[in-house]
């Protein structure tokens, strides 16, 4: 069971990013505020500090808006994720996300699900 600290509202202007791994063995990263050119870096950075191979699960449900920059990185974490044997889920809870997920096909490319419970249990699935 993952326990998780509701954050209170982040400016538009920052990223926030919570990295741990669960005792399940998944990578758990975390993102809070809004992914796009102005803050994707941030995101990039994170992920590419992760030791590798690990499962990932990422969890947008904190994210109120992605741009194409902050969807190229969630796809070059995907596929970097890939390249070292692990494998990737997605959470989010978001109508207006889970919509740009499935339109752009993120979706046919890793799980997405409601919530960070749901995405975790993909990993048992796959």
């Amino acid at each position: 069971m993952i326990t998780m600290t509701l954050l209170k509202t982040v400016p538009p202007d920052t990223l926030s990013i919570y990295v741990s791994v669960t005792d399940e063995g998944y990578t758990l990263v975390r993102v809070v505020g809004v992914l796009d050119a102005f803050t994707v870096a941030r995101f990039r950075e994170a992920i590419s500090e992760l030791s590798s191979p690990t499962d990932l699960l990422v969890d947008l449900s904190s994210v109120p808006f992605i741009d194409s920059a902050g969807l190229g990185a969630l796809i070059g974490a995907i596929r970097r994720t890939r390249h070292f044997g692990g494998a990737v889920s997605v959470a989010c809870g978001r109508d207006l996300l889970v919509r740009l997920l499935r339109t752009t096909g993120v979706d046919r490319m890793v799980p997405v699900a409601s919530n960070v419970e749901e995405a975790a249990k993909a990993f048992c699935a796959a």
